[in-house]
């Protein structure tokens, strides 16, 4: 089978050489390269006609569009993405491609990884890696990430690929999947597949990114409610987190008419708390910084990402179903 990697790059001048210079020293070498410039205006079309890879160019559009651009002039079989900021393992397309040897698999999805020794950043991966090993004991699973997602370029088209109406990076990657999960089709891990990544690494980043997440999956939840009762991907304590948020906003609201509404409060945010507690547990012997650090950041992690999802509720629900 031909493989195609994708990689869309908007003003990526400063990460785009080593992604591409990482393509180029894989073991299994891709059949072509093609860089989708999503109308920068730095040296990012430069950089990679330079590198050899091929390069389309189209006006700003987002990252779904670009991915989709390259996908419809992609000779290979196989299209693979990944995206300008990540590095990709020596064997990455190797470890991509090989579960496609069944036949009934239409797509894989790879894993991050990072160098980076700032708190915040060690925070993410290891959430990455706890999420990882849950996707490593299932046989098949409903949620890729387009920084490490190959597809049989047949059925990504049949299925109408990204949907570029995401006009940022947000969920147009999930959103294909749980759209290709909805048809039955059989999506598998591939935990050695890795990228490098530079992680967020300050708290407020972190926290923007995490609000970011919740607004997106919001609209994920109106068009597949069947995943509110979960994913592959996301950790089912989320999800109890979200609904302790919502009790100790009733509970703190209602103690202003009925003060002893207030021990509910509490009651609630002392089981916030505890939901934390597993996954502390869990990092305490991989990272003593990150465990300690968990409880409270989490706690400001569930308010944002549960504001995120509440406001996305709305706008996505209500103002923009009357909008059309």
């Amino acid at each position: 089978m031909n493989v195609s990697v994708i990689v869309p790059a908007f003003n990526a001048a400063a990460t785009l050489a080593e992604c591409l210079a990482a393509l180029q020293t894989q073991t299994r070498a891709p059949d072509e390269i093609i860089v989708v410039d999503d109308g920068s205006t730095d040296r990012t079309a430069e950089l990679a006609r330079a590198s050899g890879a091929r390069v389309l160019q189209q006006p700003n559009r987002g990252p779904a569009a670009a991915r989709n651009l390259g996908a419809q002039n992609a000779r290979g079989d196989l299209i693979l993405f990944t995206d300008a900021d990540c590095a990709p393992s020596p064997d990455w397309i190797a470890q991509m491609i090989a579960p496609f040897a069944d036949a009934q698999v239409i797509a894989t999805k790879g894993t991050y990884r990072t160098r980076q020794r700032e708190l915040i950043a060690r925070l993410t991966q290891l959430e990455f890696e706890m999420r990882y090993e849950r996707m490593a004991r299932l046989a098949r699973i409903d949620f890729v990430d387009s920084y490490a997602a190959a597809y049989r370029r047949e059925i990504f088209l049949q299925a109408g690929g990204f949907d570029a109406t995401f006009p940022v990076p947000s969920a147009e990657d999930v959103d294909l999947a749980f759209r290709l999960a909805r048809r039955g089709c059989f999506m598998r891990f591939a935990p050695d597949a890795w990228v490098w990544h530079h992680h967020p690494t300050v708290l407020c980043m972190y926290l923007a990114r995490k609000a970011r997440y919740g607004w997106w999956r919001a609209l994920l939840y109106l068009r597949y409610p069947e995943k509110i009762r979960g994913d592959a991907h996301t950790a089912p304590i989320l999800k109890m987190q979200f609904a302790l948020l919502a009790l100790i906003a009733l509970f703190s609201f209602g103690a202003w008419i009925w003060l002893p509404l207030a021990f509910g409060a509490l009651a609630s945010l002392l089981a916030l708390v505890a939901t934390t507690v597993p996954f502390a547990r869990w990092a305490f012997p991989r990272d003593r910084a990150v465990a300690l650090a968990w409880i409270p950041i989490t706690l400001a992690r569930v308010a944002v990402q549960g504001a995120g999802l509440g406001a996305g509720l709305v706008w996505h629900g209500l103002v923009t179903r009357r909008a059309r």
